[in-house]
């Protein structure tokens, strides 16, 4: 199978959301990249707040990518697709790839990333950086030298940095070499949204 489609722009700062009032929000803000992980809806309830997210992101700069739900995802013409590992056991990744969805797979160990690597994906994220109590890990935090070699192991492929990312480490995390920096508590319970997603914008423009 050929490589999934390449990325529109830069993945920059990337936040991850629960909902689509969430996405609205990170939209309005001019977030470079956001994630819809919702793990509550399920049905034609859940397929309407990806109709939703996605008809929010729809012709503006904002690159949209809806986890897990891949089947749904492509069914509502979504931008892109972020998988975990697991789902590489049981996603239709030919069905993905002749859709035109990007994908971006989770990653968290060499090989992780090598298997993620193996279907060309548009990006891969790599993770937990930072201890996290956003949700349970599989394995222990990665730490920056670790991420610095995920990032040389991914060659020319985009790598987003998740798990315990905010502000006070932002720039560090950054000197990895890695292309992204995904946050979800970072975003979701500052006192203004708006100015994080600013403040983060601003490590690439320094």
């Amino acid at each position: 199978m050929k490589n999934f489609l390449p990325l529109r722009a830069p993945l920059r700062f990337y936040a991850v959301v629960p909902n689509a009032d969430w996405v609205a929000r990170m939209v309005d803000a001019g977030a470079d990249t956001v994630q819809l992980r919702n793990k509550t809806l399920f049905g034609s309830a859940l397929r309407r707040e990806i109709e939703r997210s996605v008809a929010l992101a729809a012709d503006t700069p904002t690159q949209l990518f809806i986890n897990d739900y891949w089947w749904e995802a492509a069914e509502c013409g979504a931008y892109g697709v972020h998988l975990g590992q697991e789902d590489l056991d049981s996603a239709d990744l030919v069905h993905l790839h002749s859709a035109g969805v990007r994908l971006g797979v989770s990653t968290h160990s060499v090989a992780e990333l090598d298997r993620a690597l193996a279907v060309g994906p548009s990006y891969v994220a790599c993770g937990a950086v930072f201890a996290t109590t956003t949700k349970t890990m599989p394995t222990a935090p990665q730490g920056l030298e670790n991420l610095r070699r995920y990032v040389a192991q991914a060659g020319g492929t985009p790598t987003v940095a998740i798990g315990g990312i905010d502000l006070n480490n932002a720039r560090e995390v950054l000197a990895t070499g890695v292309s992204s920096l995904a946050v979800v508590r970072a975003v979701t319970e500052a006192a203004d949204p708006t100015a994080v997603v600013k403040a983060f914008q601003a490590l690439w423009a320094s």
